[in-house]
């Protein structure tokens, strides 16, 4: 279900909205840009982008000429913000950046938050490496790909070195070897670290990897058949077995899943299925004639969004921030795809065609990427289904008037008081909504030490203190259905303390707390003006719940634990003004300590070779007096 359904009320008078417009009209661009709908608390409502900005926005005061949900969106636009543009088609790659780092809610709009792996070829070394790289690409050489998953990059990562020989291991690894590693032994590297090779023996081989990744790959292959059967004709059977390996090894690649066209050389098959009032995008990724590997994408989008509008959207969205291929297939076409071509043909660099084949191999690449995308979908539908059992069930369970479209699950992680953390997880119809999370260090200075009630405290009322302020009407999506505490009900009892102080008396607030032996399925439940109740072992709902509380602990204790590692680096004596390096060695080397340092009297201090009696006060005052 989509942002649109779950939201159907109107939020506010549409009059009030189209006044909003008309005001900006006046002073409105002609030419081409991009606008930006905003909302009373200055959250981003819908971005589009126009060739006509006035004759674009205009368009939205005809109430009724405009859907449901675009007169509700109008209804909540309190104000407008403007950019112009020299073309059309920079409007559209702005529009495309914008939608995708704001994720407005009007907008179709594509969740990923993946990037993907690349292999390269560093240039930085005498000795080029090849391995597998995501993220920026800061390093200096050649990247070649993407390629969907880490899978599918490891298996050609893993065929590239024993048709190429190239060295895998890092730099430094490389510079104190003196004899061969295992990969030289079971033939996946030359032996560069140990002169088994020739530099430019081996920066051929280089030169040839490069060019099979650049699409090159007959002709490789074509001379590595000539020197097999030129070895074998001179009876250098050792020598051609290995040229025989090296060309099994690049036909592994080639054969990936057994779509690899020899004549799509450098493109994206992208595939889209509707059903049930959602959508499947199927990506497929060749490159240098190979198949590396394919993704699905589940487009948010309203009911009624045609599915050219919604391809279109995604395909913005989708190289908004990667570099498109020369070609992208698809089954239908995308709304302004002449457009679209030309906005990535500029972003590129290079002529970016988009095509719907008629026939040939191009069509079967689409069918099979849409067989993909009905499958997909298929499964995300089931799965949402199981799903929206599953939120039934706990609206069941704990009396809630519906299934919750937002559940918010607390947790503490600490050891012994030590670098204290609270943790917030989100869940929802579509799973763990993870860039909900929120993380919480823990401030108060009178905490005793393990206080878990008092962190829990802390925690919740900094959470809806600002969604007070942020949110008091309630209308962001941003507020819970139900708040599930890792606890007993001395925790229950604290938090329901926490929201009555507040003004909060509606939240729906449950406590999970294991059985005595701390066993997982032994849970109880406890509910305010309940007794505490058990599930049956094997109660899907219990599974679930069990899941939520399990995410919360996990997620809580990577925070401390990044926490401590932080503060592993620090010193106390960081934060003393006027303690630099050697006055911080000076005063280690004779208390041993940093927390000998800070116990240590005024005395003591004005003892230190190179500590003034003025230094020394300071020092002391800092650690005694909340200096």
């Amino acid at each position: 279900m989509s942002d649109f359904e779950q939201n159907p009320k109107d939020g506010g008078e549409p009059a009030r909205g189209v006044l909003v417009i008309q005001a900006n009209l006046r002073t409105m661009p002609a030419g081409p840009g991009v606008y930006r709908m905003l909302s009373a608390s200055g959250d981003v409502l819908y971005v589009g982008k126009a060739k006509s900005l006035k004759k674009r926005v205009a368009s939205y005061t005809h109430l009724d000429r405009l859907s449901l949900r675009i007169r509700r969106m109008v209804s909540e636009t309190a104000g407008m913000e403007v950019v112009t543009t020299h073309t059309e088609a920079e409007a559209l790659l702005l529009e495309s950046n914008l939608i995708k780092r704001m994720m407005p809610r009007y907008n179709i709009l594509l969740k990923d938050d993946k990037s993907f792996p690349y292999l390269l070829i560093t240039g930085d070394h005498d000795w080029p490496r090849v391995l597998k790289h995501r993220g920026a690409r800061g390093r200096a050489g050649e990247y070649f790909g993407p390629f969907a998953s880490a899978g599918a990059v490891n298996q050609t990562l893993g065929a590239l070195e024993r048709a190429f020989l190239l060295r895998s291991c890092s730099d430094s690894v490389f510079a104190h070897r003196t004899r061969p590693c295992l990969m030289y032994q079971i033939k996946r590297c030359s032996g560069p670290c140990a002169g088994r090779i020739e530099r430019d023996e081996y920066l051929t081989l280089v030169s040839e990897a490069r060019d099979f990744l650049s699409g090159h790959s007959r002709r490789i292959q074509k001379d590595w058949v000539d020197k097999m059967e030129a070895a074998s004709a001179a009876l250098d059977y050792e020598l051609a077995a290995v040229y025989r390996d090296r060309i099994r090894a690049l036909a592994r690649i080639q054969a990936h899943q057994d779509i690899n066209p020899h004549n799509v050389e450098e493109a994206d098959v992208i595939a889209l299925h509707q059903a049930g009032g959602a959508t499947s995008v199927q990506v497929f990724f060749f490159r240098a004639g190979c198949n590396f590997g394919n993704r699905a994408y589940f487009p948010v989008h309203a009911g009624d969004d045609e599915p050219g509008a919604v391809l279109g959207a995604f395909i913005g969205q989708f190289y908004a921030d990667r570099p498109p291929p020369a070609e992208i297939l698809t089954n239908i076409a995308p709304t302004e795809s002449d457009l679209i071509a030309l906005a990535l043909s500029e972003k590129a660099g290079h002529k970016v065609r988009l095509h719907v084949p008629q026939r040939g191999d191009r069509v079967r690449l689409i069918e099979h990427a849409l067989d993909n995308a009905r499958e997909a979908l298929g499964r995300r539908l089931a799965e949402t289904g199981a799903h929206a059992k599953l939120l039934q069930g706990v609206a069941d369970l704990f009396g809630l008037d519906q299934a919750p479209s937002r559940i918010e699950v607390y947790d503490n992680s600490h050891i012994q008081g030590s670098h204290p953390v609270g943790a917030m997880i989100v869940a929802g119809p579509e799973g763990f909504a993870k860039n909900a999370y929120r993380k919480f260090n823990i401030r108060s200075e009178d905490l005793s030490p393990g206080d878990d009630f008092a962190m829990m405290r802390e925690v919740l009322e900094r959470r809806f203190r600002r969604a007070i302020a942020e949110d008091p009407a309630r209308e962001r999506g941003v507020w819970p259905d139900l708040v599930l505490i890792d606890g007993g009900r001395g925790q229950l009892d604290a938090v329901l303390r926490v929201l009555a102080d507040l003004g909060i008396e509606d939240l729906a607030v449950v406590g999970i707390a294991k059985g005595e032996d701390r066993d997982a399925g032994r849970e109880r439940f406890f509910l305010p003006g309940r007794e505490p109740f058990a599930l049956p072992l094997k109660d899907p709902v219990l599974y679930f719940l069990q899941r939520l509380r399990d995410e919360a602990h996990r997620f809580a204790i990577g925070t401390h634990r990044a926490r401590r590692s932080a503060a592993i680096g620090t010193n106390r004596l960081d934060e003393v003004p006027g303690i630099g390096a050697a006055r911080r060695k000076a005063l280690l080397h004779h208390f041993g300590s940093a927390r000998g340092v800070a116990d240590a009297g005024l005395a003591d201090l004005e003892a230190v070779e190179g500590i003034s009696t003025a230094m020394a006060k300071k020092i002391h005052d800092h650690f005694h007096s909340g200096g």
